[in-house]
Parts: structure tokens; sequence; C-alpha cells
């Protein structure tokens, strides 16, 4: 093994040695968020959210899709939730996985808000009767 992927596999673990930044991967599983989807989930301040995103971001983890003025986070491979869930049953812990919901409902940000007006809009289809 090279210095260089020695030095990959060291930025790749340490990035991953951290309880903040693994929830936010956690939170990547279920798609793409932007920085207010995190604040919400996490219940952590943007600079702090934005610091862990910047370590993810540097050990090559995560990315950035930009739309107007938001920015969506990505994982850039999907391969690494499979490391994630085998290091987690090595040591027994499971993930605290967020439901995709609870952004729509709880994010103040202009895409969930728009998300909310729709879901306020279209009532279920299919309704209960006694």
């Amino acid at each position: 093994m090279s210095v260089d992927e020695q030095s990959t596999m060291e930025t790749v673990f340490k990035a991953l040695a951290h309880p903040v930044r693994l929830a936010i991967l956690d939170i990547l599983r279920n798609g793409e968020a932007c920085v207010c989807h995190l604040e919400t989930a996490l219940q952590q301040r943007q600079a702090y959210i934005s610091q862990q995103l910047a370590v993810l971001r540097e050990a090559n983890l995560i990315d950035i899709r930009r739309d107007g003025l938001n920015k969506f986070y990505f994982v850039t491979r999907t391969e690494l939730f499979e490391v994630i869930d085998r290091v987690r049953a090595f040591v027994g812990s499971e993930a605290n996985a967020v439901p995709p919901s609870y952004f729509v409902d709880k994010c103040p940000c202009p895409h969930c808000a728009t998300l909310r007006e729709i879901n306020r809009e279209s009532p279920l289809a299919v309704t209960s009767q006694d």
C-alpha cells in the first residue's frame, strides 16, 4: 500500500470517527439534504454542522449540489454505508436514522415549506369508513 493510499484511508477513518459526522451520513442515507435539514434533525448550530460537513467533504465522502441559493449535500459513494453498517455490526451498535418525513414536518427551508403546502392541499386519497 502506498503512502498516498494510507493517507487517504487515515483521512476517511478520521472523518468517520465522530458521532455528529456519522449522524449526518445516516441522514444522507435517505438522499440529499440541505443544512437546514441537518440543523433540524441534529439540533445543532449551522456553523458547527458546516464544520462537520467540511471534514466529510475533505475526505471525499460527500459533495454539494447547488440549486439557486440552496446547497444540497449528498454521499459520493454509497459503498460507504456498507462500511459503516459492518463496523456497527462489529461493535453491536445500530444507526439512529432520521425518517425523511421529519424534515418536511420540522425543517424551515423553502423546499420543505413547499412540500408541507402540497401535503396540506392533497389529502390522502384513502379514508377509513366505519
